[in-house]
């Protein structure tokens, strides 16, 4: 059995869940027509009325909610609840466009902090640990989410932030932080320096909750090896309150949706029809608790599959698979559907470590594509050519892609470290501004 921060709630039959899920949407959807204007157009344009939801088999009813329509409607279009009510804003961290802007009353803070509380115990934490959060703060969600969660837990809390490694393996040796908060590629660059700089002895890292950005099981090894964790992965969006929408336990094979908050559906991208249970689509999220930034069938573009089998850890929220990619940010290269996470997935298989980027372009009509790739200290000692390292692993993307892609190994250390989320793609084809 598991570790559990509400018990009562994270173990709770499913048809109680159910129940509890129906009354909280049909409240939801009464006070988001009575309170937001963009939805109460929307449902009128679908024909739909709030007395036409009658709990959650009436969800498909209602219209979908895409990142554009934040984008409108910002910065205030979708505030459930008087300016004045807000304690908080946070904002995603996309760099082109109009922002996503998110609001807080200070009871969404507490559900969400609860739900990140629910995250760090489900990964072996509690009063007695130091959570140690270098995810970063300021309009991020990561700090503020597993900062709250930590403090509702009651561990040590040191509010690290990102960057400045030197420092944060400082402070991991003199205070014995036990449990590390970050993307997966920061703790993988952690991980480089600790070992590097001979600390490892002195760390006494158990645990670690990653999240924020795409990462392989390859790369999960690679990390738990490194820092001599057991790594957990975590899920959210700023949209739907940050990081603790979702969250593995202890068995690891998919991460719990807090079903109390927040409703998942998996849907067909092209044609939006809901799917059952195991087939692989867009993940939509619906809030039936948030106030102040309310969000009904939110189109996350996620592509993943949700099951309710069993869990060994006793919850019974329903657990959704480690996305697989976006609908949205998938790369299209010489007419093929192309995942970081394909590639990342063969660099790791054959040795290499998560310090990579991928390089597309275009010349006259044709795509070209260049994965460029660190040697790890230890293959500069082998007695092997770069030009037959290269081909093996072009070899291994032509298996797993279909294409022919161009292959660069580098030297170790020639890929400027992320202290955040890793850039991964450099598209310069500049497909969306002709």
């Amino acid at each position: 059995m598991g570790n559990y921060y509400q018990p009562e709630i994270e173990t709770m039959p499913v048809e109680k869940l159910q129940a509890l899920q129906s009354e909280r949407l049909v409240k939801q959807v009464k006070y988001v027509y009575d309170h937001v204007e963009f939805y109460r157009n929307k449902m009128k344009e679908a024909g739909v009325e709030p007395e036409d939801i009658k709990g959650i088999e009436d969800l498909h009813k209602l219209p979908f909610v895409t990142k554009d329509d934040l984008r409108d409607q910002y910065p205030y279009g979708f505030l459930g609840v008087p300016l004045s009510e807000c304690v908080r804003m946070q904002s995603t961290s996309g760099t082109t466009g109009r922002r996503v802007v998110a609001f807080y009353t200070q009871e969404d803070i507490n559900i969400w902090e609860d739900c990140c509380a629910r995250a760090i115990m489900a990964a072996g934490g509690t009063k007695e640990d130091i959570c140690h959060v270098a995810y970063g703060y300021g309009l991020f969600t990561g700090g503020a989410g597993l900062h709250g969660g930590s403090h509702r837990v009651g561990c040590m809390t040191l509010p690290m932030s990102s960057g400045n490694t030197e420092r944060q393996i400082q402070f991991m040796e003199d205070l014995g932080s036990t449990i590390l908060c970050c993307t997966p590629s920061y703790a993988a660059s952690l991980g480089e320096a600790i070992n590097e700089g001979g600390h490892r002895e002195n760390i006494k890292l158990k645990a670690g909750i990653f999240g924020a950005e795409p990462w392989t099981e390859e790369m999960r090894h690679n990390i738990e090896e490194s820092l001599g964790i057991k790594a957990y992965d975590i899920y959210g969006l700023t949209e739907i309150s940050g990081p603790g929408v979702s969250f593995e336990c202890e068995e690891q094979k998919g991460m719990h949706i807090q079903e109390d908050h927040f409703i998942p559906e998996i849907i067909n991208p092209d044609t939006g029809e809901v799917l059952p249970e195991g087939e692989i689509g867009e993940l939509v999220f619906t809030c039936i608790t948030k106030k102040a930034f309310p969000l009904l069938r939110y189109r996350t573009r996620d592509l993943c599959y949700l099951t309710r089998k069993k869990c060994s850890c006793g919850r019974t929220h329903i657990r959704m698979h480690k996305p697989m990619g976006r609908s949205d940010d998938m790369m299209v290269v010489k007419g093929i559907n192309v995942w970081p996470s394909q590639i990342e997935a063969v660099l790791l298989k054959q040795g290499y470590q998560a310090n990579y980027q991928i390089l597309v372009d275009r010349i006259g009509n044709n795509d070209t594509i260049e994965v460029q790739v660190e040697m790890t200290p230890e293959m500069q000692q082998e007695d092997v050519a770069i030009a037959a390292r290269e081909k093996k692993i072009v070899h291994g993307l032509k298996n797993m892609l279909g294409i022919k892609v161009d292959v660069s190994i580098l030297e170790p250390k020639a890929i400027t470290r992320s202290e955040g989320k890793a850039v991964r793609v450099v598209d310069k084809r500049d497909l969306y501004n002709k």
